[in-house]
């Protein structure tokens, strides 16, 4: 009788100690959450961010606030995040840089973007577009793709490239273009693409594989001259542009393109991260947010935590191959 009590007695404390546990849970957030862009304002990462967030306030009656931590192609912020609690009061608005790219770009890594993190969703996907300082372009007889790669391959070294950082798919983009072109263009990496279009626009860089959110009201507007976009399709955002591939020659079957998600520290309860993958998911479903989405270029995503881990241990495969092809390194 004495053990069957003592049984009772423990299952009684163990129940205890579960339910203030499963309570924080169901109850969270009860304060703000933070949110990193690893890169900084006026980018694409940041501006998928920015869009996102205040529909995650609506839906969980909490303020979700961003904190921009540029630096080291997105690895500074990500690090900050894989160091983290656990709690769900600590995110990050990822990329294919932070979590595809970066491993095999890096000789070292300070985290480990596969361990140390819980995939949350897939928020959007977006093609990169060749985009020129229209002054330059003018001046070196610049009006499409085959011209730029006569031009670079008479005048090596003679173009600045700028990216958001290394190991960004904006820098690899611009890489495997070199690669596959035989063309040699002067890297400028910045700490995120909104620095590196100001430059861009003002004569200091030539030119730029961006993200087509951040470069677009640019293309519309003037400022900013658009050769063709990375990815395999033309895009809906810009239809009347080609793409790369489309040039043939050494760049037929070119195609680069990027895509932002949020994630967690490996740790962060599964019913927290559920909660936040539901709530995007549904996000998806407001016609306002899913047009500013479209309007900048960007593919929806929505994807459950499973198929977005799958997904990137793809795009870990394929890049690693693009930046072997393209003997990209950052010491």
């Amino acid at each position: 009788m004495h053990s069957i009590d003592r049984r009772r007695l423990l299952l009684a404390s163990t129940a205890c100690l579960l339910v203030p546990a499963a309570r924080a849970q169901s109850a969270w957030p009860t304060k703000p959450v933070r949110v990193v862009v690893p890169f900084a304002p006026a980018g694409t990462t940041d501006i998928l961010a920015r869009a996102l967030t205040p529909e995650l306030s609506k839906a969980f009656g909490q303020t979700f606030i961003i904190d921009n931590k540029p630096g080291a192609g997105g690895n500074l912020g990500a690090d900050a995040i894989a160091k983290s609690a656990p709690d769900g009061y600590n995110l990050l608005m990822g990329t294919v840089g932070t979590h595809a790219i970066n491993a095999a770009l890096y000789p070292k890594m300070s985290f480990d973007p596969v361990k140390d993190f819980v995939p949350i969703v897939l928020v959007a996907g977006v093609p990169n577009v060749l985009v020129m300082n229209p002054a330059k372009a003018e001046a070196s007889g610049i009006h499409n793709v085959a011209d730029l790669v006569r031009y670079a391959r008479a005048n090596p070294g003679k173009l600045n490239m700028a990216s958001s950082g290394n190991g960004t798919s904006i820098h690899l983009s611009g890489e495997l273009f070199k690669s596959m072109t035989g063309t040699y263009m002067v890297h400028f990496p910045y700490r995120g693409s909104g620095p590196a279009l100001l430059d861009l626009i003002g004569g200091t860089m030539d030119l730029m594989f961006d993200n087509l959110p951040s470069a677009l009201p640019h293309i519309k507007s003037g400022k900013l001259r658009a050769l063709a976009v990375t990815s395999a399709q033309r895009s809906a955002a810009l239809p009347e542009l080609p793409t790369i591939a489309e040039t043939g020659g050494a760049a037929t079957g070119f195609d680069a393109s990027s895509w932002f998600g949020l994630f967690a520290p490996a740790g962060t309860p599964m019913q927290i991260v559920n909660r936040i993958q539901q709530e995007t998911a549904k996000a998806f479903h407001s016609p306002v947010f899913k047009e500013r989405l479209v309007s900048q270029g960007a593919i929806p995503g929505g994807q459950p935590p499973a198929e977005f881990a799958k997904f990137i241990a793809a795009e870990t495969k394929k890049w690693a191959q693009v930046v072997k092809a393209s003997g990209a390194k950052v010491d």
